[in-house]
């Protein structure tokens, strides 16, 4: 069985634009090396946000190198990119965009959801791409929830969903550079968990809410993740309560990491070249907005 190495968890939220309050659970600057290939992770919610005639989010901003992964579990989020990608996602979608060579984009609140108002909760993920990937051209992914097969686990002791790679048959909808398993699970209280991931991979598992307890007696619970061992193909806990949890696994890249704001890339020569291109409008650029009433 898989043993728990370290967990990490973060209580210092702060905002992304105005629409996004979040905590970064780990960067490539912590973590990086036991969780490749992913590089960061943005907890945001869950927050109640009031009906409003503005649409609250992030405006215009670049990515080179990487991949946004975009898991909504309640509001809205709308997307647009100098790609031509785009869509709204709802509660169980997920929006994989890969920024690869470089393109500029935004996030927003949908436009019902800003009406309305309610509860919002999100996570968002950086997936890193190979260093012979990284220039390739970008491309957006809209993962309905219709399109991402749902598992019932032995025993009955929950529900997983597929988003990517492959498990017990069921295969994720999600387009990936390198292997990646990534399983949204929904595990019941007082139910065993078993879990059987490839050889190799790096695997960590984010609990949004409830609580999980390995086989050793240590505990995961509220925004908070736990890192295991490569070693080994089994995954074990224990769901101590009704327990939300991401699963994130996949082959490791072994490449270089380096990474300054918006851009990840290999070498700081290579992020130079990415300030330039940008600067220069090489990523693209959004057309004008209609103004919304606030």
């Amino acid at each position: 069985m898989k043993k728990l190495l370290s967990t990490q968890r973060s209580e210092t939220p702060h905002w992304v634009g105005d629409g996004f309050p979040v905590r970064t659970i780990f960067s490539y600057n912590d973590l990086g090396r036991e969780i490749s290939p992913f590089l960061l992770m943005d907890y945001a919610g869950p927050t109640e946000f009031p009906p409003s005639r503005h649409i609250r989010g992030v405006g215009e901003h670049p990515h080179r190198g990487f991949e946004t992964v975009t898991i909504v579990y309640e509001g809205e989020v709308e997307h647009r990119d100098s790609s031509g990608g785009g869509g709204l996602i709802g509660p169980g979608d997920v929006q994989w965009m890969t920024a690869a060579s470089g393109l500029v984009h935004e996030e927003k609140h949908g436009a019902e959801f800003a009406k309305k108002g309610g509860q919002f909760e999100m996570v968002q993920l950086w997936v890193n791409l190979p260093a012979k990937d990284k220039m390739t051209k970008p491309k957006y992914q809209g993962l309905r929830n219709a399109q991402i097969p749902q598992v019932t686990l032995d025993g009955d002791a929950g529900t997983l969903r597929v988003i990517a790679g492959e498990f017990q048959g069921a295969k994720g909808p999600a387009a990936t550079f390198t292997p990646i398993e990534l399983w949204d699970v929904r595990a019941k209280k007082d139910r065993d968990l078993k879990l059987s991931l490839p050889e190799g991979h790096t695997v960590s598992v984010f609990v949004l809410s409830g609580e999980i307890e390995t086989l050793d007696g240590r505990k995961l619970s509220d925004a908070e993740i736990g890192v295991f061992e490569r070693e080994s193909t089994e995954l074990a806990f224990k769901a101590t309560q009704d327990t939300k949890l991401l699963i994130l696994a996949g082959k490791p890249l072994g490449e270089p990491v380096v990474g300054y704001g918006p851009f990840v890339m290999n070498s700081m020569m290579e992020i130079r070249q990415a300030f330039d291109d940008f600067n220069a409008g090489r990523m693209g650029q959004l057309g004008e907005i209609e103004g919304s009433e606030s």
